[in-house]
C-alpha cells in the first residue's frame, strides 16, 4: 500500500533514514529541511515522490502553512512524523535563557503545532497516523539534560491526551522512544551549554558525545524500519521503545516510581474529605 508522509527534519538521523526507505519502496514523502544541500540526492533521484520543503519548526505560521499546503497538494497525508529536534546538554545553572527558549520552541512547541495543524485535515479525510519521535529521555531523566527532558516529558503528555481525543476519528498516535543511536543527534547536532567547573561531576555526557569514546548501540536504519512498520499496526501502539538498553532503563525507572507511589497510600488518603 502506497502512502503519503509528512516528515520534519529529514536531512539527518531518523528523518533521513525513514525518507530513504520510504522513497525506495515507492511512497511519497513531504520532507522538511532547513537546508536543501543535505537532501540533493532525494531531490534528484525522486522528483515525483519527494516534495522538499524549507521549514524552521520554531516558526508557527510556517508550520501551519507547510501542513496546509502538503494536504492540498497531495490530496491526503496518511502519516505525519514529528521528528525535528535536538539535544541540549548542561546543568540548569549553565543554561542561558536563549538556549532554554529555543529548545522549547523547537522540541515542544514546534511538535505540538505540527500535530495540532494536521488533526483537522486527518479528521476530515477519515483517519491517519501521527508519530512523535521522543526518546527514552521522555521517561528517564539524567543530570545535565534537564531541558531536553522537559521537552520530551512534555510532548509525551501532550500525545497521550491527543491520542484519546482523536481515536474517535480513526487517527492513531504513536510516541517513539529510541535509545542511543549512531545519528547526528549525538555526533553533530547536540548543543552544549557554557559549562561551569562547579558542575564537573555532572559532565559525563561529554564522553557520550565523543565518538572516539565509543559509539551508541542503536542502528538508525533498523530503528527507521520499526517506525515505518508501526503504521501497519492497528490499533496504533501508544509507545515504542527502540533499543534494549533504553527499554531496560525505562522499566527500571518506572518500577522505582511505582514503588515510591505505593508507599504513599496513607498520605494520599489523609487529604480526602471525609463525608
Amino acid at each position: 500500500m502506497k502512502r503519503n508522509w509528512l516528515i520534519t527534519g529529514v536531512s539527518s538521523g531518523f528523518g533521513y533514514e525513514m525518507t530513504k526507505q520510504l522513497l525506495e519502496k515507492g511512497d511519497t514523502v513531504v520532507g522538511t529541511v532547513r537546508n536543501t544541500d543535505r537532501v540533493k540526492e532525494f531531490v534528484e533521484k525522486y522528483p515525483d515522490t519527494f516534495d522538499c520543503r524549507i521549514l524552521d519548526v520554531t516558526d508557527v505560521s510556517a508550520v501551519q502553512q507547510t501542513v496546509r499546503e502538503s494536504f492540498a497538494k497531495h490530496g491526503r497525508i496518511d502519516v505525519v512524523v514529528s521528528n525535528a529536534g535536538y539535544g541540549l546538554f548542561g546543568c540548569v545553572e549553565e543554561l542561558s535563557d536563549e538556549e532554554i527558549d529555543h529548545i522549547i520552541a523547537t522540541n515542544l512547541v514546534g511538535s505540538i503545532q505540527l500535530l495540532k495543524s494536521a488533526v483537522p485535515f486527518m479528521r476530515k479525510q477519515g483517519g491517519g497516523r501521527l508519530i512523535q519521535i521522543s526518546s527514552y529521555g521522555g521517561q528517564v531523566a539524567f543530570p545535565a539534560n534537564s531541558m531536553y527532558h522537559a521537552t520530551k516529558f512534555g510532548i509525551e503528555g501532550f500525545c497521550e491526551a491527543l491520542a484519546q481525543e482523536v481515536a474517535q476519528f480513526n487517527i492513531g498516535v504513536t510516541i517513539v522512544e529510541p535509545g542511543g543511536a549512531r545519528t547526528e543527534f549525538r555526533y553533530g547536532s547536540a548543543k552544549v551549554a557554557n559549562l561551569m567547573p562547579e558542575y564537573e561531576s555532572c559532565h559525563g555526557f561529554l564522553n557520550m558525545l565523543d565518538a572516539s569514546k565509543g559509539l551508541a548501540p542503536g542502528d538508525p536504519s533498523k530503528m527507521a524500519e520499526r517506525i515505518i512498520e508501526s503504521v501497519d499496526k492497528t490499533p496504533a501502539p501508544m509507545r515504542m521503545v527502540l533499543g534494549s538498553q533504553a527499554l531496560s532503563a525505562t522499566i527500571t525507572r518506572l518500577k522505582e516510581r511505582i514503588a515510591d507511589y505505593e508507599t504513599q497510600t496513607e498520605l494520599a488518603a489523609s487529604t480526602d474529605i471525609k463525608e
